[in-house]
């Protein structure tokens, strides 16, 4: 929420101005041929035009992660806060100030939209227009729901945070998973050539003295 859309286009235009032209210089010295000059030149102006919408996105995907990873304290907060009798708009306005990172963020734009005017409802389609992840879709459509069916928000609370425990133990068993192939290369490429050279070296070492 601090970087402006004209500051992000300014920084997409001086990457790809930037970049372009020093590539343009560099190839302008080299002993290039003009068409490979114009043509690096022109691929450096489209990665400098491309590279702050690669920023962007990854920190778009770390934000989202970090409001998966904060989803399930504050539905653990909620659960307690309603069942010790607040009601649900109290619960919210005191987990705001207790949850910190980008889920407090939305979560006190959120509040702020409900005092503007906005009813709960359109501030949680908002909340989860803003931060479109899996568990803020669960999370929403459960109160919408839960309100529009007159649910008890204690059972509403309870079921959701059963859900995000069940999402986070699935979540962790898939990076298990996908552990063993993360470290194929570094075993084939870093690990075990270096075990090779250790294992084999003196015994071809030997060989070659004996021969």
């Amino acid at each position: 929420y601090g970087t402006s859309p004209d500051r992000y286009l300014g920084f997409r235009v001086i990457g790809s101005v930037g970049i372009g032209l020093l590539l343009l210089w560099l190839l302008g010295i080299s002993s290039l041929s003009l068409l490979w000059v114009v043509v690096l030149t022109v691929f450096g102006f489209i990665i400098g035009w491309m590279l702050p919408l690669v920023v962007v996105r990854r920190q778009i995907r770390l934000r989202r992660e970090q409001i998966e990873n904060e989803l399930p304290d504050l539905i653990d907060l909620l659960v307690v806060t309603i069942e010790a009798g607040l009601s649900f708009p109290g619960a919210m306005r005191l987990a705001s100030d207790r949850v910190q990172g980008p889920l407090g963020q939305e979560l006190r734009l959120t509040l702020q939209e409900q005092n503007m005017g906005l009813s709960t409802e359109d501030a949680l389609r908002n909340l989860y227009a803003r931060a479109e992840t899996p568990g803020i879709a669960i999370f929403t459509r459960s109160i919408i729901q839960g309100q529009a069916l007159g649910v008890s928000m204690g059972h509403i609370m309870r079921t959701i945070a059963e859900e995000m425990r069940k999402r986070r133990k699935a979540a962790a068993e898939e990076r298990a998973q996908k552990a063993p192939i993360k470290m194929l290369f570094p075993l084939v490429f870093l690990i075990f050539p270096t075990m090779f050279v250790v294992i084999l070296l003196p015994a071809i070492i030997a060989i070659a003295k004996g021969l």
